[in-house]
């Protein structure tokens, strides 16, 4: 019986400790985990471990954390690892050739997208945005362009117009787990058959700039419904109400033949709040107000049922 493969993990969110977890369980070696240092978090702003490290410790496995893969001790650390394989997923740190050079068979990456499709940091996100109806995992063998390398397996995944980037993820993790645990159970053959991406048809996930979460009225009205999926649960949609930041959780749009001007109140009732897009109508149905948890149209409009009628605006313009 040939020896297990000794790997070394690579990641950083939950997404990632879900691949994990399924190495944990299958007859891998796991020689070390590398995970993005502690970072601040909370109202606090205590120092917290990484999803990918605390399931690491869990499960008794070496972990290491440096701020950069680039200095000398670093990869000497990793080159006495003496690793078959490394897998990265959603790792957020750039593997320098210096590593991706270490380990025997080379390093391949569980990234989110059909590539070339997507490549970059937000794919799930910018896959809900753009509108579209399939999105999948690649399993790509990791070379020094940014998600540019052979891929060796892929898993398809439609998705739904009820999606947002955060089930979306959840049930890519899980499909990804899976296509890594097929793709280690014949790497051999599948690294001698990979394919390469056709760059002409590469397009790029950029990283979700905060900025970019501050609702324009003018856009049509599924284009901020499609935004406000593609941003939940993070950064989370947002508008003014008299000059306060509220949160838009969860949003429809719908046909308006009324004119009115971007951002006004159409209609407020328990199904919804109806605001003017510049194309159609976005119909509110969770929103979050300062201090407060997310609540449902109705619930919002016992509260402040006077702020929310037709005639009152929402803006892009707050005092924060």
């Amino acid at each position: 019986m040939s020896r297990p493969l000794n790997i070394v993990f690579a990641g950083t969110p939950e997404f990632a400790a879900r691949h994990l977890e399924a190495l944990t369980n299958g007859p891998y070696s796991i020689t070390a985990v590398l995970t993005q240092p502690d970072r601040p978090a909370g109202r606090g702003k205590r120092l917290q471990p990484s999803p990918v490290k605390t399931l690491a410790l869990d499960a008794g496995l070496p972990v290491l954390q440096p701020e950069t893969l680039k200095h000398e001790r670093v990869v000497q650390a990793l080159g006495a690892l003496d690793a078959d394989l490394m897998i990265v997923v959603a790792y957020g740190l750039i593997l320098p050739a210096s590593v991706l050079a270490i380990p025997r068979l080379g390093c391949i990456n569980v990234h989110a997208s059909l590539l070339p499709k997507w490549r970059g940091a937000a794919p799930i996100q910018r896959a809900i945005e753009a509108g579209d109806t399939e999105t999948g995992v690649s399993i790509m063998v990791m070379e020094a362009g940014l998600d540019t390398g052979p891929v060796l397996m892929t898993r398809r995944l439609p998705i739904r117009e009820d999606h947002t980037a955060g089930t979306l993820q959840t049930e890519l993790a899980t499909l990804g787990a899976t296509a890594l645990l097929d793709t280690l159970a014949d790497i051999d053959c599948l690294l001698g058959a990979a394919t390469p991406q056709d760059d002409t048809q590469a397009s790029y996930a950029s990283k979700i700039d905060k900025k970019e979460a501050l609702i324009n009225w003018t856009e049509g009205a599924l284009t901020v419904a499609r935004r406000i999926r593609a941003f939940q649960p993070a950064p989370g949609c947002f508008t003014y109400l008299d000059e306060e930041r509220i949160k838009i959780v969860s949003a429809s749009p719908s046909v308006s033949l009324q004119q009115a001007t971007p951002g006004e109140i159409l209609l407020a009732g328990s199904d919804g709040i109806q605001v003017a897009c510049g194309e159609g109508a976005l119909v509110i149905h969770t929103a979050q107000m300062p201090g407060a948890k997310p609540q449902s149209a109705a619930t919002l409009l016992n509260g402040y049922k006077a702020r929310l009628q037709p005639g009152c605006y929402f803006s892009s313009v707050g005092k924060d």
